[in-house]
């Protein structure tokens, strides 16, 4: 279908991170994925878990009346498809009509009186942030006279979905610093976050203060024999194997390099956030940079340790609780309980988890939970 083909996913994905440096572009890359998801309107909303406040929301033009309707007339529960959304899995999109049928969407009061007076038939929703003080939504809605949304629309979602992550999380750091969308080169050592500037290979090209302060102590970053390195080493792969892949293509970088925990045990916690500088209207500022990596030493801004396993070892968000669980010193058989799962289930993401991380018993997952330090704290043991 070449309205979902790969060129234009990596040339929407460009948007997206353009969006880091000017925020107002948003609302166009809204439209271009309404365009390319056959859809009536797309919205994006990154919003605090605490109060619902949003730090940013964006959509494409609608009717602004009912766009007003739907947020002040419509709660978490009557939106089919939004909770499902929400308490479900990141990057992994909430079809309407895949969570329940036709039949009962058209009996449902938001049907009825909100999306059928307009003609349109259904939404699909995916989650892009988790974190512990931020939800970030992205949906689509369709018009009645289209079919369902497909599988390969809802594959498209998820594949936007982890760009949408870092793009809105680096810029949510920028915000915090007061940067406006005028950001370059000269700019970056009045940032409070720490920014370095690298290389495909990791050699580092530019560091703003914050980060030569970072880098003088060693801590958690450092410089070896000018390469960016991470003080943990458990991650240190982890984030060559980011830059490089954002020195290669905007699109390929997927979730590698979103929120890496590279401080090491015992030290304050700090993640690492990746952001491609391929060609782009306002990132081809920071050329010949290939990278640029930013670091956060906010505790609230670090991702749920779930996402940062499925983005260190390629983990499903299922094997990703069961390391969890495993990892945290659980037996087997308590792991299974507290998951809500069988014993051979369990045995079988092990098995995949020990392949996926180069580890062969269940005390080389302890080791691997305790040598990555924060935010991997473990999970309740019950």
């Amino acid at each position: 279908m070449e309205r979902l083909s790969s060129e234009i996913l990596g040339s929407i994905v460009g948007d997206i991170y353009d969006c880091v440096l000017n925020p107002d572009g948003w609302t166009g890359v809204m439209i271009r994925i309404t365009e390319t998801m056959d859809a009536a309107y797309s919205t994006i909303a990154l919003a605090s878990t605490a109060d619902n406040h949003g730090r940013f929301a964006a959509r494409s033009p609608w009717d602004a009346e009912r766009m007003r309707v739907l947020q002040e007339d419509y709660d978490f529960d009557a939106i089919p498809g939004l909770k499902a959304a929400v308490v479900g899995d990141i990057d992994t999109p909430v079809a309407t009509l895949s969570h329940i049928s036709e039949a009962e969407l058209q009996q449902t009061p938001f049907y009825q009186n909100w999306a059928k007076p307009q003609g349109l038939r259904e939404g699909c929703i995916i989650k892009f942030v988790h974190t512990p003080d931020r939800v970030g939504l992205m949906g689509c809605t369709t018009r009645a006279g289209r079919g369902i949304i497909s599988v390969e629309e809802q594959r498209f979602m998820a594949l936007l979905s982890p760009h949408l992550r870092r793009a809105s999380l680096i810029g949510d750091l920028l915000d915090q610093a007061r940067v406006t969308a005028s950001l370059y080169r000269q700019a970056l050592d009045h940032l409070a976050v720490p920014v370095v500037l690298t290389g495909a290979s990791g050699a580092i090209l530019h560091a703003n203060e914050a980060a030569q302060q970072m880098l003088s102590v060693e801590g958690p970053i450092r410089s070896r024999n000018g390469l960016l390195q991470a003080q943990n080493p458990a991650v240190a792969l982890a984030l060559q194997e980011a830059i490089a892949s954002a020195a290669r293509a905007d699109a390929s970088l997927g979730s590698r390099g979103i929120g890496l925990p590279i401080s090491a045990p015992g030290q304050p916690p700090a993640v690492a956030y990746v952001l491609p500088l391929t060609e782009g209207t306002a990132r081809a500022a920071f050329r010949p940079a290939c990278a640029a990596v930013f670091v956060s030493t906010t505790t609230s801004a670090s991702p749920l340790p779930e996402a940062v396993l499925t983005t260190l070892f390629d983990l499903t968000p299922a094997e990703a609780r069961v390391l969890l669980r495993i990892g945290s010193g659980l037996s087997a058989p308590r792991s299974a309980v507290a998951l809500g799962i069988g014993e051979n289930t369990l045995k079988t993401h092990l098995n995949r988890i020990f392949a996926k991380t180069g580890t062969r018993r269940q005390a080389d997952l302890v080791k691997l939970i305790s040598d990555m330090g924060a935010p991997l704290a473990g999970p309740e043991s019950t």
